[in-house]
């Protein structure tokens, strides 16, 4: 029978992490740094792990592999991969300036797919801000020779964030983290960045940490973005629940809730549910397993599970493909 699994997210310790997703966010670690907690993953780089029924202690690709791949949908069927990968990000430092290849680039020249993202912006301290993208369009020449000489920040398209901001970051798109951001991230199940700029900074062999130029001048857009925050839409059909669509592609579709008091969502056949609480508490039921989601808990609901209840007062994410 499909029933709704609690996971245990992998966490990553990258030198510009700080500690808000241990000591707010529930993350149990002996860890000093949780930089990223891996909500949900079947990417070998790190594996979520079922912490609620049957499966307790499974990985969730081994819960998927063989018939339960049923349990992804129609769309993610029609895979050779999982889907997704969605995050928590912690950027007590500033992120190094990279950039994401394509499907195409990341297939032909690494063997893994590449790498389209949304960010929500779970908090941010006052005057935080990123780069995306550049302020006007530059000449490939350039942006080697900025690269080179230090110079790359001055043509970086620097962005103040706010609580609640949304941006969608198009693989080829410039784009760095600014320190004092807390995000949301879901992702195409890929861990490819190349780095293009990293202040400098050295890794735990006391080495600079390793840069892709060649890669990251092969795949960047070198035009100003489209757009920088993105419009959150209402969506009106669940009682006592606040629904918006924060972003919308072919490799995923993540909205924004707020629950107050009972309500019922559903999956169909073409895609499960996977839902992060951000703030406050909720209970999830379906066919007869019933689970507490406290804040930084994450769920998997099967496809075809079909209606599922949620009660509470809670701030959640919710993404399917």
């Amino acid at each position: 029978m499909l029933k709704p699994m609690l996971l245990k997210a992998p966490l990553q310790d990258y030198l510009w992490g700080g500690n808000r997703l241990k000591n707010e966010y529930g993350k149990e670690t002996d860890m000093d740094i949780v930089a990223e907690s891996w909500e949900l993953s079947c990417h070998e780089a790190g594996l979520s792990v079922v912490d609620s029924g049957e499966h307790k202690g499974e990985t969730l690709a081994e819960v998927l592999s063989g018939e339960g791949k049923v349990m992804l949908g129609t769309k993610a069927q029609e895979m050779d991969y999982f889907p997704l990968l969605i995050k928590f990000i912690d950027a007590k430092g500033n992120l190094s300036v990279q950039v994401h290849p394509d499907d195409e680039y990341a297939l032909r020249e690494e063997g893994e797919q590449g790498k389209t993202e949304m960010w929500y912006v779970v908090d941010a301290e006052p005057d935080a801000s990123l780069i995306y993208g550049f302020q006007q369009e530059i000449s490939k020449e350039e942006f080697q020779q900025r690269i080179e000489n230090n110079t790359l920040l001055e043509v970086c398209n620097q962005v103040p964030v706010h609580k609640g901001d949304v941006f969608f970051i198009k693989a080829g798109t410039l784009h760095a983290i600014g320190s004092g951001i807390l995000i949301y991230e879901v992702q195409q199940s890929s861990n490819l960045t190349y780095r293009v700029y990293d202040y400098g900074r050295v890794g735990k062999d006391g080495k600079p940490r390793q840069l892709h130029i060649d890669k990251a001048l092969a795949v960047t857009k070198l035009e100003v973005p489209k757009a920088t925050a993105e419009k959150m839409v209402d969506i009106d059909v669940f009682p006592n629940l606040d629904i918006k669509l924060l972003a919308k592609c072919k490799y995923f579709k993540v909205y924004h809730g707020c629950l107050h008091g009972d309500s019922a969502m559903h999956t169909g056949e073409d895609s499960f549910h996977c839902l992060t609480v951000l703030e406050g508490a909720l209970k999830l039921t379906g066919n007869g397993e019933n689970l507490t989601l406290n804040k930084g808990k994450t769920v998997f609901v099967p496809a075809g599970l079909g209606t599922y209840q949620v009660q509470g007062q809670a701030e959640f994410i919710l993404s399917k493909v």
